[in-house]
């Protein structure tokens, strides 16, 4: 998958995916907007969007991106992952600057109009660094926040207006 040469010797390697019934432009936007401080993350939102409810709209002023560009993921929205690269309908890659850990979220179409969207994290731990605190939480909460993340994007996408 794209990225995967990033981070060649993951400590954590987590692939994740779903059916959903909506074409990968139908799915592609939720993902361009996820953030903290944005569209949040569709998953629980008490957890990792502050409190505050997930869009359950596509939002335009979020639909524009470029490689460098901060995925945000902390309150004030500055701090966060970057967009490593992207093409537009079919992948988008986050890393953390460092070669340290990669997100991509990969769409697949399939013959009958659906899709597949496979997710995956890849996380290379630094012992010494205090950054392993959250590395370890990534590793036992990401089965459940992930699902949970994916879930709520199949429901917004197989439930928006067809333009």
């Amino acid at each position: 998958m794209p990225g995967d040469e990033v981070v060649l010797a993951p400590s954590f390697n987590a692939t994740r995916a779903i059916s959903i019934g909506a074409p990968p432009e139908g799915i592609y936007p939720w993902l361009v907007q996820m953030g903290v401080s944005r569209a949040g993350w569709y998953s629980y939102d008490l957890l990792d969007n502050l409190g505050r409810p997930s869009a359950e709209v596509i939002l335009p002023a979020y639909q524009s991106i470029q490689i460098g560009d901060v995925v945000p993921m902390s309150p004030d929205g500055k701090q966060g992952m970057r967009v490593l690269g992207f093409e537009q309908d079919r992948w988008l890659l986050w890393w953390d600057n460092k070669g340290d850990s990669t997100w991509v979220w990969a769409i697949h179409a399939t013959e009958d109009g659906t899709s597949r969207l496979v997710s995956r994290v890849r996380l290379k731990y630094r012992w010494l660094s205090p950054s392993i605190l959250f590395s370890l939480l990534v590793e036992f909460f990401d089965i459940a926040m992930m699902r949970r993340a994916m879930l709520g994007i199949k429901q917004r996408a197989e439930t928006a207006p067809k333009s």
